[in-house]
Formats: structure tokens, C-alpha cells, sequence
């Protein structure tokens, strides 16, 4: 099955790009404070003041230890550009119930991306999976809603593959980027690749989770995944704690993140996520 399916209910045109908004919106209050703002200003010298000078520039410290006003100046500018990791494979499309944890993820993104833009901060895609989706980052929201759109669609059987995905996006990796995943985790590779790529830009994750795979009711289950076709036999006894751990092994690497339920309100998390959060790897001296 190589071709992609119609959107879901929840990613019908109209409906997706009202839900985008509205998350954008959301996300757009409150993390000013934040690595997610984008644009940002680094101090650079201070020199002593001119006619014109705005007075909220006043270095007020070395005027008083000089006598003479002085005003600080800072760097250009700085557009951290953004990368969305989106994953497209199977075990993303699957679940039981409303909405899934594509749907969810692809959402999720929308809001991101839209509120990106809002901050002045480009913003490109890859799409983790079977099909070819690069998008270099860019401020044109148009371009943004072309990819957003190409994402409503998706397969039942695509694969995942974090290491092709990450050699596509590492040569990309020019300047140092916020990269942003959206996942559930199931590519056992995704671990290493990601580390490495937090190595020189900060990295986070928002790891999605269906209800069924929190817990499953007692018994011993045997399934098949989605993705590899692969038989497995597991108990639904205990919650799974799966993401928690993959998360706090992924933060020794410098990498954060949070667990997003499909079935439990996000944005209110995802908000406070983004307005807490410090980048924990990536500096470069």
C-alpha cells in the first residue's frame, strides 16, 4: 500500500487550519522568556552616548562608574531557525481512538509552525518516514501551510527511519537550529541520531502516546507492529512507562521533552513546556 490516504475528520482543510490557529495563538503568549521566541539579541560593547540615543539603552553601569552617559549595543539580530521532525510511519496512524497519534503530531506541528512564523523565526520540516519531505526554513507562511497540508495525508504501512532522516537533515544544519521532534519513539534508532545532532543544536522532543499503550488491561497480548510486520508477544498489565524512560535516558544527551496523551488536553503543556525550558546541549564556545 504506496498510496497516501485521504485526510482524517480532524485533518479536514478547514478544520486543520482552524485548530493550527488557534494552538499558534495559544503559543504565542507567555514564552517570551524562552528559546522558542526566536529572534534574539546578544550584547556586544557600550560606547559612550549620542544625540538620539534610545535612553532604554543606557548602560547604566559603566555610566556610573565613568561619569559620562553610555549605551549599550548589541549584535544583528538573530533568527534561530527551526526544524520539525514529523513522524509519518505507521505506528503513528494507528490507534484506538480519536484523534490519533498522527493527527495529534501533525496538529501539534501546525500550531508550531504558524506560531514560529508569528515570532519572526523560519521554520522547515522533515518528515521522518517512507515519503520524501525536506522543507528548508523559511518565513513564508504560505510555503509553511503547503507542507502542513502535504502532512494531512498519510499511509497505513509507511516505515520509519530515523538514521536517513537524520543524514538528510544534518548537512542542513548550517547554523545552529532549534529542532523539534514529534514522535513516538518506535524507530530504535532515533536515540543515537538524535544525540549526535544534540551535539551542536538544541533538541527536543514531544513524544506522543495512544491511551492503549499507558495500559492494556491484564493478560498476555500478542500483535504485530504496524510498521516492521514483526510478531511480538507483551503484557497489558502494568501502565507502560516506555516514553517517560526513553526521555530521561534522552536528557543525559542534553535533549528534553514531554509525553502528550492523545486523549488528554496539550495545550496548556505545551505552553508552559516551551515558556520553561533552556536549551541543554549545543553551545558552541
Amino acid at each position: 500500500m504506496d498510496e497516501l490516504l485521504p485526510p482524517a475528520p480532524l485533518l479536514d482543510a478547514a478544520r486543520f487550519e482552524l485548530a493550527i490557529r488557534r494552538l499558534a495563538d495559544s503559543l504565542g503568549h507567555g514564552t517570551d522568556r524562552s528559546m522558542f521566541r526566536g529572534a534574539g539579541q546578544e550584547y556586544e560593547q557600550s560606547r559612550p552616548y549620542q544625540a538620539g540615543d534610545a535612553v532604554k539603552a543606557i548602560d547604566w553601569r559603566i555610566t556610573a562608574r565613568t561619569g559620562r552617559l553610555h549605551v549599550k549595543e548589541y549584535e544583528a539580530l538573530r533568527r534561530v531557525p527551526v526544524w520539525l521532525l514529523v513522524d509519518t510511519s505507521a505506528s503513528m496512524t494507528v490507534g484506538s481512538r480519536r484523534p490519533t497519534k498522527y493527527e495529534a503530531a501533525v496538529c501539534t506541528a501546525g500550531g508550531l509552525a504558524l506560531a514560529c512564523l508569528g515570532r519572526m523565526r523560519p521554520v522547515g520540516c522533515v518528515g521522518v518516514g517512507g515519503r520524501s519531505l525536506v522543507v528548508r526554513p523559511t518565513l513564508s507562511r504560505l510555503a509553511t501551510l503547503g507542507w502542513l497540508h502535504r502532512l494531512r495525508r498519510y499511509r497505513l504501512d509507511e516505515p520509519t527511519d530515523f538514521a536517513a532522516s537524520a543524514r538528510l537533515l544534518e548537512p542542513l544544519l548550517a547554523e545552529r537550529s532549534l529542532v523539534i521532534v514529534l514522535s513516538d519513539l518506535h524507530d530504535r534508532t532515533a536515540a543515537a541520531r538524535l544525540a549526535r545532532i544534540a551535539q551542536e543544536h538544541d533538541v527536543c522532543l514531544l513524544v506522543f502516546r495512544d491511551p492503549a499503550e499507558r495500559g492494556l488491561g491484564a493478560g498476555i497480548l500478542r500483535a504485530r507492529e504496524a510498521e516492521t510486520g514483526r510478531a511480538l508477544t507483551t503484557t497489558g498489565r502494568f501502565p507502560s512507562r516506555r516514553a517517560e524512560d526513553q526521555l530521561a535516558a534522552l536528557r543525559g544527551a542534553g535533549i528534553d521533552g514531554l509525553v502528550l496523551d492523545t486523549d488528554r488536553p496539550s495545550t496548556a503543556r505545551l505552553r508552559l513546556f516551551f515558556a520553561r525550558r533552556r536549551p541543554l546541549a549545543g553551545r558552541r564556545p
